[in-house]
């Protein structure tokens, strides 16, 4: 009986899982050298790029569990990285900013991370890593279309 072909895309799927889970793996190991955890490293990193952000949304953003975020939120706050500030407009939202103390931890996490992403990226041609970013992006963009049940496959199997 002759080898069966590989599946591209299937291929291709199990790669991203790989990558994504070796990568995964890696921080967690680089946030470890630090003291810290790669859930943490990606609270501070969002919270940098968006502060004020209501930790609903951060949650929403990381994908995790409003609840789970809240004990991470405490923790970051108990260690004086983090605080929450009241919304003007609305008392019952609380927006989360980084302190001054937060700044140093960030710059030391963004080392490690530059490093690892150097040697993930390592051998990768600067036009092949913009392909593949342009690639993933719509990867992306397709998998939450059908999530969300906006594309014609998803209506079809609504449709049957």
């Amino acid at each position: 009986m002759p080898a069966a072909t590989p599946n591209l895309k299937r291929e291709i799927a199990f790669l991203l899982a790989d990558a994504a889970r070796l990568m995964r793996t890696a921080t967690d190991q680089k946030a470890a050298e630090l003291g810290t955890s790669r859930a943490r490293w990606a609270v501070l990193v969002r919270i940098q790029r968006h502060q004020g952000l209501s930790q609903n949304d951060l949650a929403a953003i990381l994908d995790i569990q409003p609840i789970t975020l809240g004990r991470l939120v405490d923790k970051l706050c108990d260690e004086g990285l983090v605080e929450r500030r009241h919304d003007p407009a609305d008392r019952r939202v609380r927006r989360l900013h980084l302190t001054d103390k937060a700044y140093p931890v960030i710059d030391s996490l963004s080392v490690l991370g530059n490093g690892l992403l150097e040697e993930a990226f390592r051998g990768i041609a600067l036009q092949d890593q913009r392909a593949l970013f342009e690639t993933l992006g719509q990867l992306k963009a397709n998998l939450k279309r059908t999530q969300a049940g906006d594309d014609d496959t998803a209506a079809d199997r609504r449709a049957s």
